[in-house]
């Protein structure tokens, strides 16, 4: 069985001789030392439109032309078969994978921080087909979809926390809470909850997370109660200027029963979710849930520092969200204290 073989660029020299002078194809062929079908094939791929003295358009083989267009379809056929093959990009990739970063995150920031150059646009799609292609890693024997925060795992259907409704002092509603808030036009409003660690072990985190750029904020609590609560919100917004904390919306959890305080000491209104409304507060439950990708269901936070925290919630605040363009949360964070004029 014949196997075809590539035109070289020395047999486009000669095809394009032999055509120039008049050679029909077939003849060409034959001088060549190829099928017809070969030749047919190689001019009608690689041949040009031009125009003629007249400025009519004709159809011409040209060999350096022929050559060009060979060249780049194979380059972007090897870069379809190895899209990490650029050792720049590959490192990029494989380093955000590590981070916690999904394809679309990686393929979106490639493109803000390239715009002008193709070599590091990346689909994600093509991201993920390289990532489930891939054998184990040799340096952490793990496969590389390992990295995903889903990592393939069958969705169980989760019961949440039990919220006990219970009379919460000076409570005001979300249905209270101005279009500005709602609108995530006003910088300043944040959502907050608890996550609960082992039941058995009282220690868990309070968390807070900016509605306009989703930055979270996260303190260790000993136990899910309103003292702790209180305290941990007070740490939170202490450290904040005072046009970054207008306001927080929060759940009918007993541990949110001190919000009033959050008033007397930073002038910061309160509204409370209807009961059993998570979706209510959906960005702070999405903050959450990049939390539970380090710290999943049953966690000891006994045994988690405050070192260890911090450093997961900066790694969440500096990945690049498509919500906000690929930009992350601390770099939307600091752009909007910068317009408040802080």
């Amino acid at each position: 069985m014949n196997t075809y073989k590539k035109f070289t660029s020395h047999e486009r020299d000669l095809l394009a001789g032999y055509l120039a002078s008049g050679t029909n194809k077939s003849e060409c062929a034959r001088l060549l030392g190829r099928p017809r079908r070969t030749v047919l094939r190689e001019v009608n791929s690689n041949g040009s439109w031009v125009k003629d003295q007249y400025g009519h358009p004709i159809f011409v083989y040209i060999a350096i032309s022929a050559q060009a267009k060979a060249d780049s379809r194979q380059q972007k056929s090897a870069h379809n078969k190895e899209p990490l093959k650029n050792p720049d990009v590959y490192k990029y990739v494989t380093k955000k994978l590590r981070k916690g970063w999904s394809p679309e995150q990686i393929s979106g920031r490639l493109r803000k921080s390239h715009p002008d150059d193709p070599h590091w646009h990346i689909c994600h799609e093509t991201i993920y087909d390289w990532i489930f292609k891939q054998p184990k890693n040799d340096d952490t024997n793990l496969y590389w979809f390992e990295y995903l925060r889903r990592k393939q795992r069958k969705r169980k259907k989760q019961k949440g926390r039990t919220v006990h409704r219970s009379h919460i002092p000076d409570r005001i509603s979300i249905s209270q809470r101005p279009e500005t808030v709602n609108s995530r036009t006003e910088f300043g409003h944040w959502e907050g909850d608890s996550v609960e660690g082992r039941r058995k072990n009282k220690p868990g985190l309070h968390t807070e997370v900016e509605r306009i750029c989703r930055k979270i904020k996260a303190v260790k609590v000993k136990a899910i109660n309103s003292e702790e609560a209180i305290l941990a919100q007070e740490k939170i917004f202490g450290s904040l200027p005072k046009q970054a904390r207008r306001s927080t919306t929060l759940d009918n959890g007993s541990e949110t029963h001190l919000h009033y305080k959050l008033r007397t000491e930073f002038g910061m209104d309160t509204y409370h979710a209807h009961p059993y409304s998570s979706f209510e507060r959906g960005t702070n439950e999405h903050g959450n849930w990049h939390l539970r990708y380090y710290f999943p269901k049953g966690t000891d936070f006994t045994v988690i520092t405050n070192q260890e925290l911090q450093a997961v919630v900066d790694e969440i605040n500096n990945r690049p969200r498509k919500i906000l363009g690929f930009q992350t949360a601390n770099e939307v964070y600091y752009q909007l204290v910068k317009n408040e004029g802080v």
